[in-house]
């Protein structure tokens, strides 16, 4: 398939929500949309011919619904709808890796399995290789798609993060709004005692970390000169800064470290805090496991 945007459906009321967000998102980036629906069938040494029918049934019916829905709102949007049989969260992930975006319900998929409440959609966008989007669908249903907000986006200076910075900027050119960066940092233990003694040196910090972000900035300000940018260095949790920003936002972008542990993909502890608590979508977009920059 061409490029494209992939939405996972399973038939809820959230997956449509989220179905009509993934269109809206194609239509701006002028691709097809891929709405994929998967069958992954219970644990059990045979199904029923009537059990089978009725499920593929009404998936083919979900996903026509889907595709009539999308066209209806946009036109002329090349629309692909698909079933695939497997495990719900390899299959999505696989799919993720070949679109250029893939939109979630971060509430739940697979419904005919019942899976528990956003596992799969954690699944997915701890493996892919491309950025997933999350949505609360009871929350953005109905939502414009270009808030006062605009987009919120989480950045770490001391780490190269290229795909982050194009991501945001080019979701920003697209949508028409401004770009929101924040770099939340901390004073060192060792630092403590000497800012209550010589408060001027916790501010000197400050303003070497504003430098740090607004160098890693300017040079996509300069490519994508029609995007209003603010960019703020800010003291405290990360977690936190992002969640209380994601309250006026259209969006929300962070980024992951493409690394992983024993047994799961990897999510860190502030990806986590945005995507559960976070109002806004959440773009979560795969970055380089790399050293330090500084």
């Amino acid at each position: 398939m061409t490029a494209h945007v992939t939405v996972g459906l399973d038939g809820t009321e959230e997956s449509f929500a989220a179905a009509r967000w993934a269109a809206r998102e194609a239509v701006l980036r002028e691709v097809a949309l891929h709405v994929l629906h998967v069958d992954e069938w219970p644990a059990a040494p045979e199904l029923p011919d009537s059990y089978v029918h009725a499920v593929a049934e009404r998936a083919d019916k979900l996903l026509q619904k889907a595709v009539n829905q999308a066209q209806e709102d946009h036109p002329g949007l090349e629309v692909v709808a698909e079933r695939v049989a497997g495990r719900t969260a390899d299959v999505l992930t696989a799919a993720a890796n070949e679109a250029d975006l893939t939109v979630l319900d971060s509430r739940r998929l697979g419904g005919v399995s019942g899976f528990v409440v956003g596992s799969v959609s954690l699944a997915v966008v701890g493996s892919a290789r491309h950025p997933v989007v999350l949505l609360r669908a009871d929350r953005t249903a109905g939502r414009p798609m270009a808030a006062r907000g605009g987009i919120v986006v989480g950045v770490d200076v001391y780490r190269p993060c290229e795909a982050l910075l194009a991501f945001s900027f080019g979701e920003a050119a697209r949508r028409g709004v401004p770009l929101r960066f924040l770099h939340s940092w901390t004073l060192p233990a060792s630092f403590g005692y000497a800012a209550i003694m010589d408060p001027p040196a916790g501010e000197e910090l400050g303003e070497r970390m504003m430098d740090n972000l607004d160098e890693l900035v300017d040079p996509w300000r300069k490519r994508y000169r029609g995007v209003e940018v603010t960019a703020k260095a800010v003291v405290g949790s990360a977690a936190y800064q992002l969640v209380e920003a994601s309250r006026t936002a259209d969006l929300v972008v962070i980024g992951r470290r493409s690394r992983r542990m024993p047994i799961v993909p990897h999510l860190g502890h502030v990806a986590h805090a945005v995507i559960h608590h976070s109002p806004a979508p959440v773009a979560v977009v795969p970055l380089p496991a790399s050293r330090t920059r500084r």
